[in-house]
């Protein structure tokens, strides 16, 4: 018997909503291309759903007076642009521009309308270790550090 079903990962993350899952699914497939596996409703709360989104599996559902306790989601994605373009017109709000770092990743983030941060993540270069501690002494890449570690985020802004 496997450890880790297939078309799952060793870590699953919840994404819990005190009664929005259905927009929340919704939002998630429009901008990240994703594909909804399961949904059990119940009276009009989503008691479990799945959807995976690249290679991997996100569960959500819905519990009633539940406090609104976002999730914080690190993506990869092969057009970052295009998914935060996707995003803002779905309504969400830009908490990091693009910003390329010194080990290859350009990083943005955004918040959803829902409260969840999402991080994403495009590779945009490989650089080796060498190059890497060269991009370290790189007074642009220091910038970009200290802009994508300054932004100000709190859950409820």
């Amino acid at each position: 018997m496997k450890v880790v079903p297939d078309g799952y990962h060793t870590v699953t993350p919840w994404m819990i909503s005190p009664g929005r899952t259905g927009a929340l699914i919704d939002f998630v497939v429009g901008v990240f291309d994703a594909t909804e596996l399961a949904r059990m409703e119940v009276g009009g709360v989503i008691g479990h759903a799945e959807v995976r989104i690249g290679d991997s599996v996100v569960m959500m559902f819905d519990k009633p007076q539940w406090p609104e306790t976002p999730a914080f989601l690190r993506l990869y994605v092969g057009d970052d642009a295009e998914v935060l373009r996707r995003a803002v017109e779905r309504g969400a709000t830009v908490v990091t521009e693009p910003t390329e770092l010194f080990w290859g990743d350009r990083v943005s983030r955004f918040r959803d309308p829902f409260g969840n941060l999402w991080w994403i993540h495009q590779r945009v270069a490989e650089p080796t270790e060498e190059e890497m501690g060269q991009r370290l002494s790189d007074p642009g890449f220091t910038r970009a550090m200290e802009y994508v570690q300054g932004v100000e985020f709190s859950p409820g802004d």
